[in-house]
């Protein structure tokens, strides 16, 4: 898609915002709903970056859509789960400063902008420690008509391939339950003809893709559209080569756009939200994640120049153990119509019940129900003991596929052929033959399965506890009994699937203070500059809580930003 490359309009700008996903957005549109004039300057054509790929899931404890729908949570049990999760200790109040503001900035967001979120309902934290909740915590974007945005439509960038069906159609976990059972009650075909048949008018009508938003796509257009009606300026096709400083304070930034460099002045200071590490190689280099084999999920034009232009006036970079947050995902081999891609295995298949992960020693590791970025915690902290565990395997048989699908292959199918020419996933007759196309241990994998068939039986995964967590069981399959997770991997076909390490966002990041005032090196502020996303480090310095736990505080403390300069000497 080709959109026109209109210069910047020159205007004195209150607010410079660098970067166009949730973070920048929101920091954007706060700034001009509190009357600040602001320029959002975004590097590639579309808004939404890592978000727009993204479910959209905010982990805002004590939030009131969930106290709305009769859940009940509270920011004193998220302070325990917390405090449980990562230690009491809170660096610079930011952890505090985040629970007491999450809940007040989405209903600012909602009361004064089409941003509206609804209560996620049952989706559990990830761990099961003091505090947990399993429900209620988590909120979701509501769906969105693209159709509103009139031609900024094609502004928003489209959501990873694998995740739409029949070429363009959005699709969210309730759609893909009605879509499979779409025969077996009415309510199931009704709502798969109604989106199915405003996909096919869609079309008709000449849009590239489905306008019925959900998930991330429908939070990066809800944003959008506000940002339109706030009145910012948004200037596409723009990446910062430096900031400006002026008696010790950051005055703008040098921005580079449509192959000249020009200076850009700020009143009231400039806000760093660029995506983070992302793809820069160095710093990708210097914290380990080439040495594992890991693969980068981050938007292609996440290059950490954000992170790179605060450092050269002085900004200082804290550490998050790790220093990325992780998802596992296979890759997609390219096809005639298709650029190679990763899929990342999020909820659909690694909990459901016939199915079990292992290394190249044919062993088990992990509780494949955990979430995602504990399941590549456990493909870390084995490799230190045992095989590498890079890359791990994926290990089901074809019925399994054609029920539940597995990563790029969607439930339903039942002829593999064509992707094991591609070279996405091996099969084989039996567990020997498949473990010698893999290269991995055939005695230790024909001990794996056989160790899962016996946990089906019983109904119980003594080894690694597969289905014993909530977070797992609500991935599995609800209406498997006893367990929605156990089941014997059964006869063959057996299929197998590689799966590696990716980083779906950065633990570390920018110093800075619970106002997103980032920090040098001896603590001090460096007036006029302020970060948040994934620029600024993770408050949950390398853990991760729950559904959410990255769009959450990228939102929060770009509103928090925006609020504290009120109080704020300019």
């Amino acid at each position: 898609m080709t959109y026109s490359k209109a210069a910047p309009q020159e205007r004195d700008d209150d607010l410079i915002v660098i970067g166009g996903g949730a973070a920048g957005m929101t920091a954007a549109l706060v700034g001009a709903l509190e009357g600040y004039k602001v320029t959002l300057f975004e590097a590639s054509e579309q808004v939404g970056g890592t978000t727009a790929t993204s479910a959209g899931t905010l982990w805002i404890p004590g939030n009131s859509q969930g106290l709305r729908a009769g859940h009940e949570d509270s920011v004193e049990k998220a302070r325990t789960y917390l405090d449980a999760l990562i230690g009491q200790d809170d660096p610079r109040g930011l952890r505090a400063a985040y629970l007491s503001s999450a809940a007040h900035a989405i209903d600012y967001l909602q009361a004064r902008s089409a941003v509206e979120f609804l209560s996620s309902g049952t989706h559990p934290d990830y761990l099961e420690l003091d505090g947990a909740a399993l429900a209620g915590r988590a909120i979701s974007p509501a769906q969105f008509d693209g159709r509103l945005l009139g031609s900024e439509f094609g502004r928003v960038r489209s959501p990873i391939a694998h995740f739409m069906v029949l070429g363009g159609l959005m699709v969210g976990k309730a759609d893909i339950n009605a879509l499979l059972g779409r025969f077996q009650s009415r309510s199931h075909f009704l709502h798969s003809a109604r989106i199915v048949g405003r996909y096919a008018l869609d079309r008709l009508k000449g849009y590239g893709r489905g306008t019925r938003l959900v998930m991330g796509n429908a939070l990066v257009a809800q944003l959008l559209f506000s940002l339109t009606r706030a009145g910012v300026n948004v200037v596409y096709g723009a990446r910062c080569q430096n900031l400006l400083r002026q008696e010790g304070r950051v005055t703008g930034a040098l921005m580079q756009h449509q192959g000249t460099q020009r200076a850009y002045h700020a009143r009231v200071g400039v806000v760093l939200c660029a995506g983070g590490i992302g793809h820069h190689p160095q710093m990708r280099r210097a914290f380990g994640a080439e040495a594992l084999g890991s693969q980068c999920l981050t938007f292609e034009g996440t290059r950490g120049e954000g992170i790179d232009a605060a450092r050269a006036v002085g900004g200082a970079l804290e550490r998050g153990v790790p220093d990325f947050l992780w998802q596992p995902v296979s890759k997609v081999p390219r096809t005639q119509n298709h650029a190679s891609s990763l899929y990342p295995h999020l909820f659909l298949d690694r909990a459901k019940p016939g199915l079990i992960a292992v290394n190249r020693a044919g062993r088990r590791f992990v509780n494949e129900g955990a979430s995602y970025h504990h399941f590549v915690e456990g493909m870390r902290q084995a490799s230190e003991t045992t095989a590498p565990l890079c890359p791990a395997y994926l290990i089901c048989n074809a019925d399994f596929v054609k029920r539940y699908g597995l990563g790029a292959i969607h439930p339903g199918t039942t002829t593999l052929e064509d992707w094991v020419a591609r070279g996405y996933i091996s099969m084989a007759d039996t567990i020997e033959s498949l473990a010698i196309q893999l290269e991995v241990d055939a005695n230790g994998l024909r001990a794996s399965v056989a160790q899962m068939n016996q946990a089906a039986a019983q109904g119980h995964d003594a080894l690694f506890g597969k289905g014993s967590t909530a977070v797992s069981r609500f991935n599995g399959d609800p209406d498997h009994t006893p367990n929605p997770c156990l089941a014997p991997l059964g006869s063959g076909p057996y299929i197998g699937l590689e799966v590696w390490p990716g980083e779906s966002a950065s633990s570390s990041g920018l110093l800075t203070t619970a106002d997103g005032q980032v920090l040098d090196e001896a603590g001090r502020v460096i007036t006029g500059l302020y970060a948040c996303g994934n620029d600024m480090a993770s408050i949950w310095r390398g853990h991760y809580p729950g559904p959410g736990a990255t769009l959450g505080p990228a939102m929060v403390f770009a509103y928090r930003i925006i609020q504290g300069l009120r109080t704020r000497p300019m």
